[in-house]
């Protein structure tokens, strides 16, 4: 068995990392504007979370995983 989470599961987390990474990408842009730059807006930050989901919830089941495993080995 490797460390390869599921297709169900990434499914499962998919719509949990998209929405993180859109809420971190929007208050990150809040935090741009100190130096200058324009703050996105919540549609944008939808739009970059989306992508950015699928790492996000690659890692976290990869995690899940790893932490089954260990469960299992008790």
């Amino acid at each position: 068995m490797t460390d390869r989470p599921s297709w169900r599961l990434l499914a499962a987390l998919y719509p949990f990392g998209a929405g993180a990474a859109a809420v971190n990408l929007f208050f990150a842009s809040l935090i741009t504007q100190a130096l200058g730059w324009r703050a996105l807006t919540p549609y944008e930050a939808l739009v970059w979370g989306l992508p950015l989901g699928i790492p996000a919830s690659w890692y976290f089941g990869r995690h899940i995983v790893r932490l089954i495993k260990e469960a299992e080995r008790r």
